[in-house]
């Protein structure tokens, strides 16, 4: 389906939503991380036992090892390579936007469910392990993550500061500038968001600070090889791109419903949480309403790690079309809260909160019962509590940990994964939440 779409510049251009996850799957936008060999040896790196049973599988069953342990799942044309990279023809593997974005529930794959399995720091120091026996060039990976972190637990990354390092070596035409590197910033881990909200979004991120758009959608590719004539080039891609996003849809509940249930729920949901997510089915609306940081309580270090000139600056760039696009959300460079997310798909897109630290649905309407430590398991999912299945810990385990395995655990403790906040549900008397329970399935 070819559409006709007008972007923040005026121009008028023929998209094709088609065509946009095409290039997500072909098209490589950054140079590759590494290569096959390198993939299939990484094995080697792994800890006992787990590295003695791959040891004694053969090729395929090695490649599905490494596929669970970083998250990956196979590509549909071809289960020996992985859907969150692009594979070429000499073997080279290269990540795309699929990487974050494009993960699994109950094991099966989801258009724009985010990925929260991918363990990004832990394959890329993997990688450069037997990168180094290999004797081959480290790539922007390798040398990127010994500069900052990637991501302290699985399944989500730092995402942000990733974006404000690569900008901060470009003017706002995109050309490469020499500034010394910033030591100031605010590292933590983000939990990416389901894609089939982008429709009913006109900014981006968890404080809404930038407009949405296919150019904004494009800075993680500041790699030095890109530079302004390669993003002009890859402009109309883009628009592809976008037009996918925008035409997902969120999935249906999978399970029974419990449907008086689920009548009672809305009307609790009418009238303590509308308000702030939008309101469902025929005729329903989404404010995107920006709740302040005192009154949602949620863990603060993600606000707090942009300052209003980050903001503003990233919108007066090539990519917010110089300032054109965020023209309405001025309001924002100086952001006091976080978006208040539609709920539609809901249940597929555990965990929650913008830094993915409470598991279930059932633990954001039960604030006091939510766990201090959490593993998933790899493809569990809880349907009575809606959302992963998880061994719920009140530490971490007392044997020694891999730094590998210590990713697996999400630690609420740490700075930027506290599971506090979003105490709105304290309103609500038990069998209110078990309706309003049963009424989030069903949107």
């Amino acid at each position: 389906m070819v559409i006709l779409c007008v972007d923040g510049s005026g121009h008028a251009a023929n998209v094709d939503p088609a065509r946009g996850h095409g290039h997500l799957l072909t098209r490589a936008y950054l140079p590759a991380d590494f290569d096959q060999q390198v993939f299939d040896e990484l094995w080697t790196t792994w800890e006992e036992p787990l590295r003695a049973r791959a040891a004694a599988a053969g090729v395929d069953e090695r490649r599905r090892m490494a596929m669970d342990r970083y998250g990956l799942t196979p590509h549909p044309d071809d289960p020996s390579r992985s859907l969150q990279y692009v594979v070429d023809g000499e073997g080279r593997w290269t990540m795309s936007c699929l990487a974050c974005h494009q993960g699994q529930v109950r094991g099966r794959v989801v258009p724009g469910v985010p990925n929260s399995n991918y363990a990004l720091e832990t394959l890329t120091e993997e990688v450069r392990l037997v990168k180094v026996r290999q004797r081959k060039r480290f790539g922007h990976m390798d040398l990127g993550s010994l500069l900052l972190p990637l991501g302290t637990t699985a399944g989500t990354t730092n995402a942000v500061i990733f974006g404000v390092a690569l900008m901060r070596h470009r003017d706002a035409d995109l050309n490469v500038v020499q500034r010394p590197p910033r030591f100031d910033l605010l590292h933590h881990d983000m939990d990416a968001p389901a894609w089939w909200h982008y429709r009913k979004r006109r900014s981006l991120y968890a404080d809404g600070f930038a407009a949405k758009g296919h150019r904004m959608l494009m800075q993680f590719l500041l790699v030095k090889e890109n530079g302004p004539e390669q993003f002009a080039a890859w402009e109309d891609e883009f628009r592809d791109i976008e037009a996918w996003i925008a035409a997902l849809e969120p999935p249906p509940w999978e399970g029974a419903i419990e449907r008086s249930l689920a009548a009672r729920g809305a009307d609790v949901f009418a009238a303590h949480c509308a308000d702030c997510h939008g309101t469902y089915g025929p005729g329903g609306s989404y404010p995107e309403r920006v709740v302040p940081i005192d009154e949602v309580g949620t863990d603060r270090i993600r606000l707090d790690a942009l300052s209003a000139r980050d903001r503003g600056d990233l919108n007066a760039t090539w990519f917010g079309h110089h300032g054109a696009d965020a023209r309405g959300l001025e309001d924002r460079a100086a952001a006091d809260g976080y978006v208040a997310p539609p709920l539609d798909g809901v249940w597929a897109s555990a965990p929650y909160f913008h830094n993915g630290s409470v598991p279930t649905l059932w633990h954001v309407l039960h604030p006091d019962a939510r766990p201090m430590v959490w593993r998933r398991t790899p493809t569990g999912y809880d349907a009575a509590r809606v959302g992963l299945e998880v061994e719920e810990l009140a530490d971490l385990p007392a044997e020694n940990l891999t730094t590998a395995r210590r990713r697996q655990y999400f630690d609420t403790r740490k700075p930027g994964k506290s599971a506090a906040g979003h105490d709105f549900p304290a309103a609500l008397t038990e069998d209110e939440k078990t309706a309003v329970l049963e009424y989030l399935k069903t949107l």
